[in-house]
């Protein structure tokens, strides 16, 4: 039911055929895999019953347990993760366990770090964010002697653990979600509208490289919008594609006349 659900949020959204004309197109999808750290640009991605997949799966903790932010740690807007292409080719696909698939993290004046998506890890409890705790994966002591040597203090490295862990959304403005390590919500979206050079009436390169660059929390632009409902034909979340029409069914003037 979870991942019906957030289908439904993006299907009726994105390319459902809501209205005789889109309101808009997808320009860019931008997939955070470390929390606080910098996003990249996406061809496509899927739904899933948290957000889009590898979204947030990651997270840097201190010597308690507790994340490290951008708020504290701005020096996370530098760290960089890249991930193998094939992870975003297919919803099911799955990184095999003797496979040597990898997301490299890369920052200034670190060597790269490789860290397995398929590998094993020990778990770890008393992982807290934004109120929740619960247990999490270790990604390993490499992982967690390149974050101590970048921040110049003991950290380490954690993914969520969906297999036993939920991270329930706030039931005031998602009721019924659930995140990973997101802030709030499972998805955002926000609308492009672009700086423009007063000199030659070209646009620029905002807002995409500051939603690129830092994790964003609330973002609004303009009206809020409401999603209708509906299943995706198989029931299963689906891909979202750069390129995919946009439909609002239903706009409001503000965040409170609207809904939960």
């Amino acid at each position: 039911m979870a991942m019906e659900k957030a289908a439904s949020f993006l299907s009726s959204l994105v390319g459902g055929g809501g209205s005789p004309e889109p309101a808009a197109t997808v320009r860019s999808i931008t997939i955070y895999p470390l929390k606080s750290c910098r996003g990249i640009f996406v061809p496509q991605a899927t739904v899933t019953s948290t957000g889009f997949r590898w979204d947030r799966q990651w997270m840097v903790v201190n010597d308690k347990g507790r994340a490290v932010t951008q708020r504290v740690e701005p020096s996370l807007a530098l760290v960089g993760a890249d991930m193998p292409p094939e992870a975003f080719a297919a919803e099911d696909w799955q990184p095999a366990p003797d496979s040597h698939s990898h997301m490299v993290i890369r920052a200034p004046g670190m060597d790269p770090l490789k860290i397995p998506l398929a590998a094993e890890h020990a778990t770890v409890d008393g992982v807290a964010v934004w109120g929740w705790s619960g247990s999490a994966y270790d990604q390993g002591a490499e992982a967690a002697e390149w974050f101590s040597a970048y921040l110049g203090k003991p950290s380490r490295l954690v993914r969520f653990k969906e297999v036993s862990e939920t991270r329930p959304t706030d039931p005031d403005y998602a009721q019924g979600y659930k995140v990973m390590f997101v802030d709030a919500f499972p998805i955002l979206i926000a609308s492009q509208v672009p700086n423009v050079d007063q000199e030659n009436a070209t646009p620029g390169v905002e807002p995409n490289e500051t939603l690129r660059t830092f994790r964003s929390g609330e973002v609004y632009f303009g009206q809020n919008l409401v999603c209708k409902e509906s299943l995706s034909a198989n029931g299963k979340g689906r891909i979202i594609k750069v390129g995919d029409p946009v439909y609002v069914l239903q706009s409001f003037s503000s965040r409170d006349e609207a809904p939960a």
